[in-house]
């Protein structure tokens, strides 16, 4: 950590019920920042497909290689706001089955030319959280780790 960035750490059983208290967290960090509202929604859009992928993906219904769960499996998200002078970036990390974020994107097809009936459901979430934010990069070392990024631009500064 850097001495000028302030780090605010949240630690949440990897489920959809808790996503509202990861959202609530960023609002009000990002209004203590200074972010416009609409920064603010777009990155609260970003970080619930970031959780929505960890609660769907990273840890499925039971361990791998299980029949029952075990007593002290407990799958969780953390979350790690940190506050820098010039930008928020928010981690999102599980430690569940690793995302390949690089194959996956080179599977991509292109939507262009395409009706709305040939679309597949899904795999659009990357795609979203990287119009939304400024910068993402996904870690797939032990689990998956999202870093998202939103700069602060001040009224009258030019991006």
């Amino acid at each position: 950590m850097k001495a000028n960035e302030e780090i605010v750490t949240l630690q949440v059983p990897a489920s959809a019920e808790y996503i509202d208290l990861i959202r609530l967290t960023l609002y009000g960090l990002a209004v203590k920042i200074g972010f416009s509202y609409e920064e603010i929604e777009d990155m609260k859009v970003a970080v619930s497909e970031a959780c929505n992928n960890a609660v769907l993906y990273a840890y499925g219904d039971m361990p791998s290689g299980t029949t029952s769960m075990p007593q002290n499996y407990n799958p969780h998200i953390e979350v790690r706001f940190i506050k820098k002078p010039d930008a928020l970036s928010i981690i999102v990390k599980d430690d569940g089955r690793s995302f390949d974020a690089a194959s996956a994107s080179r599977r991509a097809e292109p939507m262009h030319g395409k009706s709305v009936e040939e679309l597949q459901a899904g795999g659009l979430g990357l795609y979203l959280m990287q119009a939304l934010m400024d910068q993402v990069e996904v870690n797939s070392d032990t689990g998956t780790e999202v870093v998202l990024t939103k700069r602060l631009v001040k009224s009258g500064e030019m991006v």
